[in-house]
């Protein structure tokens, strides 16, 4: 009997229902507490690091103090603040500075294009080879679904460099999604928008960024402004290998499993739960660590409840874990240096040609 026949996909909805039932139920006045006292302490922090960067004409410790706390208001506002504001975690304040509608935040990816990829695309498709773009950025082969290539051969470094320059990786998804700058678009793929409008908002908010980081504030030490732009590039550099590395390890270890179109057709809520816990993967760790990979270290609860604020995660995992208990469904959690080893482990291994035909999967067909 395989697994599929064994999991009653009713009951599971109406367990992960309810579990979203009673904690929405829950959100409100603390909630709001909490994202802006968030908000405060990013704000402070970038501020304070602008202000040391332009005392570093005394000592160059204080560019170093900058630029260490510039990556962590950078990393806060990303992973805490923005992807969980973009997501409608707190669109229910009707805050219009805490929106989905209007935040933009402080990447080079454009809000609208990320959230018509991210939003739509990935939490809807979650590992569905030739649906998900995600799954491995079109960069990647991560998984035996997709054809070797010769390219493949030196994805490692690939990795390491999509990693460092991710903000600009994620900017040009959705360009890359349409094939804006080749002009050959896919069968399969429809916009809403021109490759005009596109470009546009592309090279807008990437001339915003540029412009902020790498010219206003380095202008303003002076003399010194090859050392704070140096600084400047190292907090991006910093804020990009944080993100990448905690998004792959939520997306990438070695247990995740794939899924073909044809498996998905016409699955029910409850084979859609079913999906995102077999597509996820969490990381153990203190409070203060959950905080700064914008709780995406609880990666199932979120592809599970995305827009449930995401600090809720923390408490939730357990109850998660004791629905996927109940229904013989794997968990795939692990500290840290555990999933990013495996996360390494899985570039290395579909880097090469593995000579395995496709797994046929029926132990988790939907």
């Amino acid at each position: 009997m395989n697994k599929k026949a064994q999991i009653n996909f009713q009951q599971l909805e109406q367990d992960f229902n309810q579990l979203r039932a009673e904690t929405v139920a829950q959100v409100g006045e603390k909630d709001a507490r909490y994202i802006r006292r968030v908000i405060t302490v990013q704000r402070t922090a970038e501020l304070i690091s602008r202000v040391l960067m332009l005392l570093c004409f005394f000592s160059l410790w204080f560019l170093m103090a900058g630029m260490l706390l510039l990556a962590f208001a950078k990393i806060l506002e990303n992973m805490e603040i923005g992807h969980n504001v973009l997501h409608g975690q707190y669109d229910w304040m009707n805050d219009p500075n805490i929106n989905s509608k209007t935040y933009e935040w402080d990447i080079a990816s454009d809000a609208g294009s990320w959230k018509r990829i991210h939003n739509h695309e990935h939490h809807t498709y979650t590992n569905i080879i030739g649906k998900d773009r995600d799954f491995g950025y079109g960069l990647l082969r991560m998984s035996d679904d997709l054809p070797w290539r010769r390219k493949n051969c030196w994805q490692f470094l690939t990795y390491f460099n999509l990693s460092l320059m991710f903000e600009w990786g994620v900017a040009y998804h959705e360009l890359a999604a349409e094939r804006v700058f080749i002009g050959k678009k896919k069968k399969n793929r429809t916009s809403t928008l021109s490759d005009k409008q596109l470009k546009k908002m592309f090279f807008s908010k990437a001339g915003r960024q540029i412009f902020k980081d790498y010219l206003f504030f380095p202008l303003l030490a002076g003399p010194m402004f090859f050392f704070v732009l140096a600084a400047n590039i190292g907090a991006n550099l910093l804020r990009n290998l944080w993100t990448s590395t905690i998004i792959f390890c939520g997306h990438f270890t070695g247990d995740v499993e794939t899924f073909t179109e044809a498996e998905c057709e016409g699955e029910s809520k409850g084979q859609w739960y079913y999906r995102q816990m077999l597509g996820s993967s969490d990381l153990t760790g203190h409070r203060w660590f959950h905080i700064l990979t914008g709780h995406l270290s609880c990666q199932i609860e979120h592809h599970l409840f995305p827009d449930i604020p995401a600090h809720r995660y923390y408490d939730m995992a357990p109850q998660v874990a004791a629905i996927a208990e109940k229904h013989g469904i794997p968990y795939n959690t692990g500290s840290f240096f555990k999933q990013y080893g495996s996360v390494l482990k899985r570039i290395w291994t579909y880097s090469w040609p593995t000579n395995k035909p496709v797994p046929l999967k029926e132990n988790k067909s939907l």
